[in-house]
């Protein structure tokens, strides 16, 4: 099924039961995923705002403002979102967006929602325009409009439903429309994490995964994780294999680098795909500026895969910059791959950047 529901114990209407691959239902992710937010490491300030939101509604006994949350992939969305139930203490619905594809889909949801009860629908920016307006009065009155029959026999029927509370997680906020966008009155983007966050991170799940781990080899784990728990605890849990089968079980910084090796994935964190991507820029197109599209063809990759997973890191990396002209490594990119930058390479970026957008050569952006 395309639903999951998560209630308390004493709801006794029968509920959707989601498959297991939307769930966050495996036993080892579960067990990683902190059960409340005074556990989790990094993003203090967002814990900070979220908790006095929480607290104020709990002073009150209203129902909690909807909440959006944007950022990269990894970074503690769902986590937030089932927490904040948790330190309520109210039921909480998980719902996916792209699985809401006509206002049909979303009236059970709202139909169960108990008072104060917590509705987490991820990837909220896959939402069809029709579900969204449909959740507008939901949101802000909570009532919904619903019409029966068809023609001139059509009746609409106004459903009263009990205060509720939606939290939307999204990595593409740029697509949500404005009038969703304005029905949540908190919104908190999440960064990045330090290596100082993501050691810890590393240490407490490897506690959690029952392995011993050296302070250096957790440093070297979360130093090549991207800034991205969700990647250190992948990362860990595959060097955690490793050493089970090819050491004596336990994580020292030798270990992790022989692991890590064996993934193509260098002291910077940059994986196989990452590196063949500069490459390419470096070899075939002389370093830039080129089209994403040149590069994704020539790479024989979607272009999706690499504004979306490939480029993101390598931005924030200052590996490659993004032009109107295109992409072009910058002396980080020629000296991580072992050459010597061009002699006129700063002044090329500052004219590249320079240069106004063209709309007509969409293969540059």
């Amino acid at each position: 099924m395309s639903r999951e529901t998560i209630l308390s114990a004493d709801d006794a209407a029968p509920q959707p039961v989601a498959s297991s691959a939307q769930a966050l239902t495996t036993e080892e992710d579960t067990a990683l995923r902190p059960k409340r937010m005074e556990d989790m490491v990094g993003q203090r300030k967002v814990y900070e705002r979220l908790m006095i939101a929480v607290e104020a509604a709990q002073i009150r006994k209203e129902p909690l403002g909807h909440i959006l949350l944007d950022g990269p992939p990894g970074l503690g969305k769902t986590t937030f979102a089932t927490c904040i139930p948790r330190a309520l203490d109210v039921p909480l619905q998980i719902a996916s967006g792209a699985t809401l594809t006509a206002p049909k889909d979303l009236l059970p949801y709202l139909t169960q929602a108990s008072a104060g009860s917590v509705l987490f629908i991820d990837e909220i920016h896959r939402l069809p325009k029709t579900v969204e307006e449909f959740m507008y009065p939901a949101m802000e009155d909570f009532r919904i409009d619903i019409t029966l029959g068809e023609g001139v026999s059509a009746r609409t029927v106004n459903m009263t439903l009990k205060p509720f509370t939606i939290i939307g997680a999204t990595t593409r906020t740029g697509l949500l429309s404005a009038p969703l966008r304005d029905r949540f009155q908190v919104r908190e983007h999440l960064e990045f994490y330090d290596l100082t966050e993501l050691t810890e991170i590393v240490t407490r799940n490897a506690a959690k995964l029952r392995v011993e781990i050296e302070p250096t080899a957790a440093q070297k784990i979360a130093h090549c994780s991207r800034g991205t728990p969700r990647v250190a605890n992948n990362r860990l849990r595959w060097v955690r294999d490793y050493a089970t089968t090819k050491a004596d079980g336990r994580i020292t910084l030798s270990v992790a680098d022989a692991a890590l090796a064996m993934l193509s994935i260098d002291p910077m964190g940059l994986d196989g795909q990452d590196r063949k991507y500069l490459e390419t820029i470096l070899r075939v197109f002389q370093g830039g500026p080129v089209g994403v599209e040149a590069i994704a063809h020539t790479l024989n990759t979607a272009t999706d895969t690499l504004t979306d997973e490939v480029e993101p890191f390598l931005l924030r990396a200052e590996l490659v910059v993004r032009s109107p002209r295109g992409r072009k490594l910058t002396a980080a990119g020629y000296e991580h791959l072992g050459v010597t930058p061009p002699a006129d390479l700063m002044q090329s970026l500052l004219n590249d950047v320079a240069e106004p957008e063209d709309d007509s050569q969409p293969l540059f952006e």
